[in-house]
């Protein structure tokens, strides 16, 4: 087994490396606080604003798209958190199972470049909202502030995390709920509840959005769960990332959603919060910065996790260590600052739209990933061969996983919408993507057949 040195000082000591049981702690509930928190941020709050204001639905019909979607997605988020405390390694690590030692490099690539994309477009809008709250600091100043700090949370590691975020989850839920209490007890427009109507288009658009919310943050979430006792089961770690992934986002959600049906016109939904929350709109602005920075942190430490195990698949007997993760990250943060520096209001823009055109490769992924834990594997992974410099019985390249892979991303593209493809049938739901769902469906199939026609239904030996 990998080495098994006892955590100390300040700075997590581990990378990608096997958590042995000598080292796991923590309590389970802190899961449901992190994942709350994290989704309590302006770009939800701004999506929210999109049932109403883009799709045109009532109030009640927007709440319901909305919680059914975050519910839903949600469960597929909840499901690979689960995972963490089980294998004890990141998620990114934990898909050599399944696509072998080599093969796993695509999916790591992909999600690599999701991270680092989040993570430059977010020091770029924190830039921007730190000059914003102090006029007298400019904007590339600003950037680099913001950049390091989120560094600073990302380097410090997986403890500091969650503690910060257990703390976060407080003030932001307090300061939403407190803001909603605001909006709502002022004297609403008479058409307030009535603006809009129901339309079954707009109505799963929006439940669209909300599960691929959830979804698109299944390539990390074990990432956060990974130091957690096996003994706390599956089903623990399960609900209480469900709840607070589920609780938060559709907090920020419905806040965005009632500000701009409040203020009404063309107003952008940040804008409407600050008017229509009045004297605690400043507040809010300050405190939806900091949890811009707290969750860049994650981007950065999910980045920073996944360059490694990209690295450490050529060279098997490398065993990094916390100041190889301090290392990366250090260049992270120099790489990012000055693309964010020498970027111009558009490329930012095209970035962003790359990232959300890019989730559509994470649907099949996760669905091979759900489905090899809980069905295929029974949740259990041969830890010592994932680090096997041949892959052990998991081996270099797997061919036929990769294929269903390649084919539940394919499936989607005639029913793809994003800014730089729209398939012929894009519009078969107008304004909704079901891409995502074609690919849940296809891959969901023919993967169970996949491992049945192989020798991947070989239970796998004990952990130690």
């Amino acid at each position: 087994m990998r080495s098994q040195t006892q955590p100390s000082g300040l700075i997590e000591d581990k990378s990608i490396d096997y958590v042995p049981a000598s080292e796991r702690h923590g309590e389970v509930k802190s899961l449901f606080t992190l994942w709350f928190c994290t989704n309590i941020a302006p770009l939800a709050v701004v999506t929210g604003a999109i049932a109403t204001h883009t799709f045109g639905l009532n109030i009640l019909s927007a709440m319901t798209a909305i919680i059914a979607g975050h519910m839903f997605g949600g469960v597929f988020l909840a499901l690979t958190s689960a995972q963490g405390p089980q294998v004890g390694i990141p998620q990114m690590v934990q898909s050599r199972a399944q696509f072998g030692r080599y093969g796993s490099l695509l999916v790591i690539a992909f999600t690599t470049v999701i991270y680092l994309g989040f993570f430059i477009s977010n020091i770029t809008l924190s830039g921007k909202v730190i000059n914003n709250v102090l006029p007298a600091l400019p904007v590339p100043y600003a950037t680099v502030l913001g950049a390091l700090l989120a560094t600073a949370i990302g380097v410090v590691g997986y403890s500091f995390i969650h503690k910060i975020n257990k703390l976060g989850a407080w003030v932001m839920g307090a300061a939403l709920l407190l803001g909603m209490a605001v909006m709502l007890t002022q004297p609403l427009p008479g058409d307030f509840w009535l603006r809009g109507r129901f339309s079954l288009s707009g109505w799963f658009a929006t439940f669209c959005i909300g599960a691929v919310w959830q979804i698109s943050f299944s390539p990390y979430t074990s990432d956060y769960s990974r130091y957690l006792p096996a003994e706390v089961g599956i089903r623990r770690p399960f609900l209480y990332t469900w709840l607070g992934a589920c609780c938060g986002t559709i907090l920020a959600f419905l806040f965005g959603m009632v500000a701009v049906n409040l203020v009404g016109g063309n107003v952008e939904a940040m804008a409407a919060v600050r008017q229509a929350t009045g004297w605690l709109g400043p507040v809010l602005m300050v405190l939806f910065l900091i949890n811009i920075i707290c969750h860049n942190g994650m981007n950065l430490y999910g980045a920073v996790l996944s360059l490694i195990t990209a690295v450490q698949t050529f060279m098997p007997r490398w065993q990094p260590n916390a100041q190889v993760r301090v290392l990366f990250s250090a260049l992270v943060l120099l790489g990012s600052v000055l693309v964010a520096l020498a970027a111009s209001a558009n490329f930012v823009s095209f970035f962003i739209n790359l990232i959300l055109a890019l989730i559509a490769v994470l649907i099949p992924w996760c669905m091979i990933n759900l489905i090899d834990f809980y069905l295929i594997r029974k949740q259990r992974y041969d830890i010592e061969a994932i680090f096997r410099a041949d892959g052990g019985r998991y081996g270099l390249l797997n061919g036929r996983v990769l294929a269903v892979y390649f084919v539940g991303i394919v499936v989607q593209l005639p029913f793809m919408e994003n800014a730089f493809f729209s398939g012929p049938y894009s519009q078969l739901v107008p304004g909704a993507d079901i891409s995502w769902v074609i690919s849940l469906v296809v891959t969901g199939l023919l993967y169970p057949l996949c491992c049945w026609r192989s020798d991947l239904r070989l239970a796998a030996a004990p952990r130690e």
